[in-house]
C-alpha cells in the first residue's frame, strides 16, 4: 500500500475536529485513506441504495448509534446528512465523523450551511512523486507524465488508458449531472478536450466561446463545473496589491497529467515524447506537485505566475509570509544562463524582500553559475 503524506495531518486534526471532511477527485485515494487511518470506524458509502434507504428512515437515529466512529463516503448524495451531523456532535460530546466527497462545490455550500466550524477541510489529490515508491520515480520522465498519478495505474497496474477513459466516462456520464443540467454533452466533452491543450496557459473564454459556438457565460459555468469537480485549477496572477490578483486572467492547470495526455488523444508514452504540449505537460506536473505539497499539510494554496505589461512571465510563485519563491519551468535536460532572464527581472521588483529563485529542469548537469538555483524535477519531493 502506498503511504498517503495526508495521513498524518488526518491524524493530527483528530485531536481537534470531532468532524474531518476529505475533499478530493474521485478515485484519489480518499475511501483508502480514511479506512486505513480510521480502521475501528464504521464505514458506508452513500453511493448504496441499501444504505441511503436504511438513512432515510432515521439520520439521527443512524448517526446516534454509530457516532463513536463512522465514516461516510461520498457524502454530497444525500445533503440532508450535513444537518443531521451537526445536529449529533452538538449533543453527543463522544461524536467521532469522517465525510468524504468528490464534489467540492456541493460539500462547500453544504458545511457552510451546517457545518462551518465543526469540521476540517482536507483535500487529497492523486499521487504526489514523493509518495510513489523510489522504483516508480526512477521510471523515465515520459512514462511518469503519460501514466499520470491516480492510484489505480500505479497500486493496480491498470494501463493508463484504461483508468483515464472509464474515469471520463463516469464524469461525464454522472459525476458532472450533480452540479449543472448540460444539454449538450457533446459540446461539454469538445470543451474539456480544448481546455486540455490549453493547460499552463492563460484561460481565454471568448476564445473557447468562438470556437465552440456556445456564449461566453456559458464556458465560464463550464469552466466552473470543471473546477467544483477536480478536473482543473486556476492559477492565480501574482501582484504586490492583492486585489490586483482577482481581476487579472489566470491561468488554468488540469490535476493529473495522465487524464490531459488521454484527452489530447497521446496513446503512449513514445507518442508524448515528440508532442508539442509536451512542455506544458511538463509544467503541470510541477505545478501540481507543488499544489499536492501545501494540500498534503493542510495548508491553502499559496501558488501564483507573474506577468507583467512587456510579457515578461515567471512560471510559478510561491508566498510564504513575506518570501517569494520564484521558479521557471524548462523540460531541458540542461541547464541554459537564459532560463534566468525572468528571474533576474522578477528579483528586481521586489529588492526588499527574501526572494529566492530557481530553475526546474529535466536532466543532472551542474554546468552553470553556482549563484543560480536549480532544482531537478524529482528533487521537488523534497523541498
Amino acid at each position: 500500500m502506498y503511504y498517503r503524506e495526508l495521513e498524518a495531518e488526518l491524524i493530527r486534526l483528530s485531536q481537534f475536529f470531532r468532524v474531518l471532511t476529505v475533499t478530493g477527485p474521485r478515485q484519489s485515494g480518499k475511501t483508502t485513506l480514511c479506512k486505513k487511518t480510521f480502521a475501528e470506524y464504521k464505514y458506508i458509502n452513500l453511493e448504496d441504495e441499501t444504505t441511503v434507504s436504511e438513512l432515510e428512515i432515521n439520520r439521527k437515529d443512524f448517526l446516534i448509534r454509530n457516532r463513536n466512529g463512522l465514516i461516510i463516503d461520498e457524502v454530497q448524495n444525500m445533503p440532508e446528512i450535513f444537518s443531521a451531523v451537526q445536529i449529533v456532535i452538538d449533543e453527543y460530546e463522544d461524536s467521532r465523523f469522517v465525510l468524504t466527497g468528490s464534489n467540492n462545490f456541493l460539500l462547500v455550500q453544504k458545511i457552510t450551511q451546517s457545518l462551518a466550524g465543526r469540521t476540517a477541510i482536507l483535500s487529497l489529490l492523486p499521487f504526489s512523486l514523493s509518495e510513489l515508491t523510489e522504483n516508480d520515480r526512477q521510471k523515465d520522465l515520459t512514462e511518469i507524465m503519460f501514466r499520470g498519478f491516480y492510484p489505480a495505474v500505479w497500486a493496480k497496474n491498470i494501463p493508463p488508458q484504461d483508468v483515464y477513459r472509464q474515469y471520463f466516462s463516469t464524469y461525464i456520464q454522472r459525476d458532472i449531472q450533480q452540479v449543472i443540467n448540460i444539454k449538450n454533452l457533446s459540446e461539454f466533452r469538445r470543451f474539456v478536450v480544448l481546455c486540455a491543450a490549453r493547460t499552463g496557459t492563460e484561460f481565454n473564454a471568448s476564445s473557447l466561446s468562438n470556437e465552440i459556438g456556445v456564449s461566453v457565460p456559458t464556458i465560464t459555468e463550464w469552466l466552473n463545473v470543471l473546477e467544483a469537480s477536480y478536473i482543473i485549477f486556476r492559477l492565480q496572477p501574482f501582484y504586490r496589491n492583492i486585489n490586483k490578483r482577482l481581476v487579472k486572467t489566470p491561468k488554468i492547470y488540469f490535476y493529473d497529467v495522465g487524464l490531459v495526455c488521454f484527452l489530447l488523444g497521446i496513446n503512449t508514452a513514445q507518442q508524448l515524447d515528440t508532442h508539442p504540449l509536451r512542455g506544458s505537460i511538463f509544467e503541470t506536473l510541477v505545478v501540481c506537485e507543488f499544489l499536492k505539497k501545501q494540500y498534503n499539510k493542510g495548508l491553502d494554496n499559496n501558488l501564483f505566475f507573474f506577468k507583467d505589461k512587456s510579457q515578461k512571465e515567471v512560471d510559478l510563485v510561491q508566498e510564504v509570509g513575506n518570501n517569494f519563491y520564484a521558479y521557471e519551468i524548462k523540460i531541458s535536460p540542461s541547464i541554459n544562463s537564459d532560463f534566468y532572464k525572468n528571474l533576474k527581472y522578477f528579483k528586481t521588483l521586489f529588492p526588499t524582500e527574501n526572494n529566492k529563485s530557481y530553475v526546474i529542469y529535466t536532466g543532472n548537469s551542474e554546468n552553470h553559475n553556482p549563484e543560480n538555483g536549480y532544482i531537478n524535477y524529482l528533487n521537488i519531493c523534497n523541498l
